[in-house]
């Protein structure tokens, strides 16, 4: 089939070279003539593992290709995904202009009958919109149906490759099996192709994250009771995690949640409820329960110092939101720096990935160091606030040797307790007792 892709973001890019992978012919179309230079000399923008080797195998077979005409893309494909990009807006709903600006042109140069697929996040009733901008610009029929993306960065390529559902949003018979056509290759393995009204897809988008949100806050409110009362949070997740009912993802307490999605996408969840006269206070809770989190964090790290952090180094493990990823949008990393500067404290942090750029703001009170080790080195304290594989077996007796205190903050949780403090350390973790960390801190004083 021949499939136009607008937008060469993360979901855009992702999506043209999987299509391409089966065998399709694929343009990715962006109006940034920079971005499209970039990827067709192997620059992909943005990490995400497997996706440079997968746009450079279709790109060389000439099953994908990338270009700024849009006009050309439209005239030549049949379907079309729109994937562009919908931010923000300051009172949380999402930005639509570009959705908006795309389906015009969209309409602008058909030249025959076309399907639209939205790929992006978008709010209920858009799909709709967009069929509308499209026929004011033409009398071709155009079909719209919605299908959200699922794709967890990170492991974006294996998700769309290897899909445990595609979900569709239509009532058009003729559209559900062109585009049921077009997965086919993804689902052979028996996962389901789950077709429903427009409305109901786009829903299940923010219902989706709201849940996933909602979850990763509940395990993190459990963590601060847990520190409280003198339980180990780990025990509980592995204890409740094993009922099938619940399951054990997104049950791993933390610093909190960041990315671009979950927070953005449940602002826009709650601004959708406050138009239609719905509240919705558990999606209201998990954003609050969030920001707790991270001011748990905080809290840990300032008490250590009795909340005087003037002139301290601290080592930072991790910017990204999450790993294998270079995203920091919305990342505890942000805050967190940004509370540590206005302290009076000087940041070395390390990350695999993730870009200077939201930090360089901060001037010489930050600094990006190219290795984990040389973040430690004369550093006042350890903090950990992204689980990067190439931390969760370091070598211990080299950073007690770097580090000024034995200190260590972890906000993902990555090592045992016991075998932290039998390695001199002090530990402070998420959902441990208060009584439990300070008995260690004096221990751990005591010997040094």
């Amino acid at each position: 089939m021949r499939v136009g892709i607008i937008g060469t973001g993360y979901v855009g890019l992702v999506t043209g070279a999987g299509l391409a992978e089966m065998g399709n012919q694929v343009v990715c179309v962006d109006l940034d003539e920079d971005r499209i230079r970039k990827i067709k000399k192997g620059v992909i923008p943005f990490y995400e593992p497997g996706l440079p080797e997968l746009v450079d195998s279709n790109l060389r077979e000439g099953r994908l290709r990338l270009t700024t005409d849009i006009k050309s893309a439209v005239e030549n494909c049949r379907i079309l995904f729109l994937a562009v990009g919908t931010p923000s807006n300051p009172d949380g709903t999402a930005d639509l202009s570009a959705v908006h600006q795309v389906a015009t042109s969209i309409g602008k140069y058909m030249n025959g009958p076309k399907l639209v697929a939205t790929k992006s996040t978008v709010p209920v009733g858009t799909a709709n919109v967009v069929k509308d901008l499209i026929e004011a610009e033409t009398n071709h029929k155009v079909s719209v149906v919605a299908n959200p993306e699922f794709l967890a960065q990170g492991s974006a390529v294996n998700d769309f490759l290897r899909p445990n559902r595609v979900i569709i949003g239509s009532d058009d018979e003729e559209a559900l099996s062109l585009i049921k056509e077009l997965y086919s290759p993804f689902l052979r393995t028996g996962n389901p192709i789950i077709t429903m009204d427009l409305a109901s897809a786009e829903m299940t988008k923010y219902v989706s994250n709201a849940f996933l949100a909602t979850k990763i806050s509940f395990m993190n409110e459990m963590s601060r009771l847990c520190e409280q009362v003198g339980a180990d949070v780990e025990s509980v997740r592995i204890g409740i995690g094993s009922d099938p009912r619940i399951g054990k993802k997104f049950m791993f307490p933390g610093v909190g949640y960041g990315g671009s999605c979950l927070p953005k996408d449940n602002r826009a969840l709650l601004h959708m409820g406050r138009e239609h006269g719905a509240n919705l206070p558990m999606v209201e809770a998990a954003l609050e329960n969030n920001e707790l989190q991270r001011s748990n964090f905080i809290k840990k790290l300032f008490g250590l110092f009795d909340n005087d952090l003037t002139g301290k180094r601290v080592a930072l493990w991790g910017l990204s939101f999450k790993p294998q990823t270079d995203d920091t949008r919305e990342a505890p990393s942000l805050e967190i720096v940004e509370k540590l500067v206005q302290a009076g404290a000087t940041v070395w942090a390390y990350d695999p990935q993730s870009s200077n750029q939201p930090f360089e703001k901060h001037g010489k009170s930050f600094r990006r160091v190219d290795s984990s080790y040389a973040a430690c080195d004369g550093a006042d304290v350890l903090c950990i606030l992204t689980e990067w594989h190439e931390f969760r077996r370091p070598n211990f007796d080299r950073i007690l040797k770097l580090l000024k205190n034995p200190w260590v903050v972890d906000g993902r949780n990555l090592y045992d307790p016991v075998r932290m403090t039998q390695r001199g350390l002090l530990y402070l973790a998420m959902g441990r007792s208060n009584e439990q960390d300070m008995a260690q801190k004096s221990e751990v004083e005591s010997v040094s």
